[in-house]
């Protein structure tokens, strides 16, 4: 089944389907991940993109139930130089391509990922279209040239419906839910959290009324300069004084709250291998990241913001505390889904914040 990513530049990739039959719009990016595919299919931050993994084989291992960040997939098409028809692994419960069938999704491969992601790097991040149809590449240009690509409401569509409860014996912390990934829960829960996660457009009045001990901000997709209900609700919490710990997304929001500014990065940081520094303790760390917008460093000043953590390759903000209220934030994310475990200190940070705090009443 032959199969095209077409790219709004008019640039054409011919290669061969897997997945689903049809065509699916979205924007293009890159994961420099060499294992953890099933996660990035399935990490609602990854909401209407379409993705490219720069590692040439991938399915290798099969799919599982364990290593899934949702219910379901978010990515809106698959791009990968070459996928393994018969995976090895005894955790494996099937292959990529049934699994990206059954949800519907749409692959291709055999195509040169590598002239992509420097096309991407060079460009930027662009609208593109893998298709199995047989349309003329210029009504697919004049559309991805002319549509709106992406919604604005793209936390409304993946963010909890209803409230839910995962108990614990410890702290009791209320998660805002803006696309949250399965391993930041699992991280909590094995600090012995008592989570209640609630949906992105809960009221402060709401979630303090649950009388939490410390306030988690969830990953998510989109632009946090959208989501004017989060940013207000966020400040009304900062006023209740309790500790608030913010990933990804939720590092935006809390920026955005104080009055700073976030803007688009070219290409984005996604994969498993980025070098952030600790500015507190002089350490590197590689961590795991999925962001296309980042905080604009110039405009922490006067915020009560500073800065924590910095990115080793383009020196872009990666980590923000506020110096007197108990705030604090990071770009990347510490739970490692895929990725590396360096981080995970930061939950621990959290619940230490938390155990102060409530000593301190």
């Amino acid at each position: 089944m032959q199969a095209r990513l077409i790219l709004e530049d008019g640039t054409v990739f011919v290669g061969e389907g897997f997945g689903v039959e049809g065509e699916s719009f979205g924007e293009v990016v890159f994961n420099t991940g060499m294992t953890g595919y099933q996660e990035v299919l399935t990490d609602p931050s990854y909401f209407g993109q379409i993705v490219t993994m720069t590692y040439p084989l991938i399915g290798n291992y099969g799919v599982n139930v364990d290593d899934i960040e949702s219910s379901h997939p978010h990515v809106r098409g698959f791009v990968v130089r070459e996928w393994a028809e018969h995976p090895s692994n005894w955790r494996s419960m099937g292959s990529l391509d049934e699994y990206l069938k059954r949800h519907n999704i749409i692959g291709i491969q055999g195509i040169d990922t590598r002239m992509l992601t420097k096309k991407i790097r060079v460009k930027g991040t662009m609208g593109g279209v893998i298709t199995t149809l047989d349309k003329p590449v210029e009504e697919y240009v004049a559309a991805l040239n002319t549509d709106n690509l992406l919604p604005r409401d793209q936390v409304a569509r993946v963010t909890t419906k209803s409230t839910y409860r995962a108990p614990g014996e410890g702290h009791r912390v209320v998660a805002m839910d803006f696309g949250m990934k399965a391993g930041i829960l699992r991280s909590l829960l094995a600090r012995k959290c008592d989570v209640t996660v609630v949906p992105a457009d809960t009221s402060a009045e709401e979630i303090l009324a649950w009388k939490p001990a410390g306030i988690f901000l969830s990953n998510g997709p989109g632009d946090p300069a959208d989501m004017n209900h989060a940013i207000e609700t966020i400040r009304e919490l900062i006023k209740a004084n309790v500790p608030i710990f913010g990933i990804c997304m939720g590092h935006q929001l809390i920026a955005l709250a104080y009055g700073a500014k976030t803007d688009g990065l070219k290409f984005g940081h996604r994969g498993a291998n980025h070098p952030v520094k600790d500015l507190i303790n002089g350490r590197c760390y590689i961590t795991s990241q999925n962001h296309g917008y980042v905080v604009v460093e110039d405009s922490l000043e006067g915020t009560g913001l500073e800065l924590t953590h910095i990115n080793q390759n383009d020196k872009s903000v990666e980590g923000v505390r506020h110096t007197k209220d108990p705030v604090f934030s990071v770009q990347y994310h510490p739970e490692a889904r895929p990725g590396p475990d360096d981080s995970d200190y930061l939950f621990d940070r959290f619940v230490e914040l938390m155990d102060t705090h409530w000593e301190g009443k």
